[in-house]
């Protein structure tokens, strides 16, 4: 929104593809095909505003705390992947929370609160600035706090932002990329907590080193490299920040999501708040996951946001949404015919990656996800391969 280059295409390798094709900008003549018109502009306008006040509404600890404020909440329930993933909670994951996130940028005259993305009614983005009042970088999101923090047990903020700033600069995920470095540090190459080795590890990114190279090819190419057994990805793509031993309704959705491991694809982190998934159970994971997947699968098709998506939740939003449906398109929709293009997107991502010679067998997480209890719960995934199948079986 300054002007500033963050955030890159590069979760999934959507990034590395454009890349590899040479491909460096996209631009939009203006002058090409107008979108369909609005059916019903004044319907559009009343139910955007009445959805919107929502969201605002209802937004108020992502404006506070960002997305952060999930490193105290997934801590709580021992789910936090810490030193990759030997346990659930991070010791001293307070100098890393989103509380303590705010406090610093308030302190430096940084920004919470920011609008990320144009016309944003959540506005959870922030500016991170250094002592000096620096900008580092924007935004610091939960999953890069935990990917670079949790992960490599380095609870120092500003090395975290820096790690944050790299991984923009280079143009590769914070995820993939954290976790690659946490996998190097747990199979000895450098001591978990080392912020400044884990710079090291991504400026070898930039060089174009052997080591670098290989940090950039992610958590599974190190693995291999090293000959570690615990290495946590699927379809050679990492997790996210919730431990699928204590979520199992994250172990599903990382399983079976057709783009590797995700929580994007399929978040069931309400129905752990809300009380209806239970911590470190593996009861009613399947339908969770299943169900979190045909939607946000529908969201993504409407271009709506994920965080905005919260705002469903309440009836007067949800309704509000449909009504927003079919003033565009001038058809009004059922729930069912809402969820019916999420099916189908699903069904043809199934397609595609059947095509690319992805069968069940790669819908797995890795062994020692069954095998080593995650403290302090001591709970370890326990959701059967025919369970796990039936996940997507439309």
């Amino acid at each position: 929104m300054e002007g500033r280059t963050c955030r890159s295409a590069a979760r999934g390798g959507l990034g590395a593809v454009m890349g590899s094709r040479g491909l460096k900008a996209i631009v939009v003549d203006q002058r090409g095909k107008s979108p369909d018109m609005i059916k019903d502009p004044e319907a559009f306008r009343a139910a955007s505003k009445t959805y919107a006040r929502v969201v605002r509404e209802t937004g108020k600890t992502f404006r506070t705390y960002g997305t952060a404020y999930l490193v105290r909440v997934v801590n709580s329930m021992g789910a936090f992947p810490t030193l990759n993933a030997t346990n659930g909670v991070m010791k001293g994951w307070k100098k890393i929370s989103g509380e303590a996130l705010a406090d610093l940028i308030h302190e430096r005259g940084g920004k919470t609160g920011h609008q990320g993305c144009t016309q944003c009614a959540v506005q959870c983005s922030n500016i991170f600035v250094d002592k000096q009042g620096k900008y580092v970088t924007g935004s610091l999101e939960y999953e890069t706090i935990w990917s670079m923090g949790g992960m490599t047990g380095i609870d120092d903020l500003d090395v975290i932002a820096r790690l944050d700033f790299l991984c923009d600069d280079i143009g590769v995920d914070t995820i993939n990329t954290g976790v690659a470095v946490a996998v190097a540090m747990d199979a000895g190459y450098r001591p978990f907590g080392d912020g400044r080795a884990a710079i090291e590890m991504l400026e070898e990114m930039a060089k174009g080193t052997p080591m670098g190279r290989m940090i950039g090819d992610g958590p599974a190419a190190v693995g291999e490299h090293f000959n570690h057994f615990r290495v946590p990805v699927v379809k050679r793509q990492s997790i996210s920040a919730y431990d699928p031993r204590a979520m199992q309704g994250y172990g599903v959705t990382y399983a079976t999501s057709t783009m590797g491991a995700d929580h994007t694809a399929g978040s069931v982190m309400g129905d752990y708040e809300s009380g209806t998934l239970k911590i470190a159970d593996n009861k009613g994971m399947v339908a969770a996951s299943r169900s979190s997947q045909v939607v946000a699968a529908m969201l993504d098709n409407f271009g709506i946001c994920t965080l905005a998506a919260s705002a469903l939740g309440v009836p007067e939003a949800a309704e509000a949404f449909g009504i927003m449906l079919a003033a565009k398109i001038g058809v009004p929709l059922t729930a069912d015919d809402i969820m019916g293009i999420g099916v189908r997107v699903l069904k043809a991502e199934q397609e595609f990656n059947r095509k690319a010679g992805l069968t069940s067998e790669d819908d797995r997480l890795p062994e020692f996800f069954s095998r080593e209890p995650l403290g302090p719960s001591n709970a370890v995934f326990s959701i059967a391969p025919d369970e796990i199948d039936q996940t997507l079986s439309f």
